[in-house]
């Protein structure tokens, strides 16, 4: 099982939050978000995307992950530029976006309150994580944005935080993948300057070197 249920009660504190939710905006997606895959399918997937959790007024309103929030602007103009996505992206399902060899997800599939999951919750939905990356045959990357997506990768794939840190534009060896990390592309990050465009660019840019030097 790869996506928890829409009504998912594995996470107490998330499912009260997800229901207040629906109270307050029956129209909005208000449950665990899916994985976006390519129209091809997972096996079409050579890069992953590992997010941090949706976004209260993004994913968790439109039930796709980056898609009706800032931070997605980033990465779906990032992705574009890069040949990973085309199309434009909006709340609509029936929009023009089309991922190609790219799926993106989150480490905990649920909207968590204040955009901060407990330590409880991520390694719970770690086992969904888990499965998402087992079922993947043709995966070779990973792009973890942010230390708390990062560390849950290196644990869903066996290894340990200490030997695989996170870091800006690192890279490292794992499981038979390679792990590419960045800072999230949030609202804060680029208000602040932590993370520019320039930044973000420059890692997606060795993906795509990594994946040219690879081709199965």
């Amino acid at each position: 099982m790869t996506e928890p249920d829409h009504d998912c009660g594995f996470c107490p504190r998330l499912r009260s939050f997800i229901l207040d939710n629906r109270k307050r905006h029956p129209g909005w997606h208000n449950g665990p978000v899916r994985t976006l895959y390519p129209r091809e399918g997972l096996q079409a997937v050579e890069l992953l995307i590992v997010g941090l959790a949706p976004g209260m007024r993004g994913a968790n309103r439109t039930g796709r992950p980056f898609i009706g929030d800032h931070s997605g602007d980033l990465l779906y103009a990032t992705l574009g530029a890069h040949g990973l996505a085309s199309g434009s992206f909006e709340a609509d399902t029936d929009d023009s976006l089309r991922l190609e060899k790219t799926a993106i997800t989150n480490a905990v599939r649920c909207v968590p309150p204040e955009n901060k999951p407990s330590g409880t919750e991520i390694n719970t939905c770690r086992a969904f994580l888990s499965a998402t990356i087992s079922q993947m045959e043709s995966l070779r990357a990973i792009i973890t944005l942010g230390k708390i997506s990062h560390h849950s990768t290196v644990r869903a794939l066996g290894g340990k935080v200490s030997a695989h840190p996170f870091g800006h534009n690192a890279h490292t060896s794992i499981g038979g993948f390679e792990l590419f990390s960045s800072y999230h592309c949030s609202r804060y990050n680029i208000n602040t300057r932590r993370l520019t465009p320039n930044m973000f660019n420059a890692v997606f840019a060795d993906v795509i070197r990594f994946l040219s030097r690879t081709q199965p």
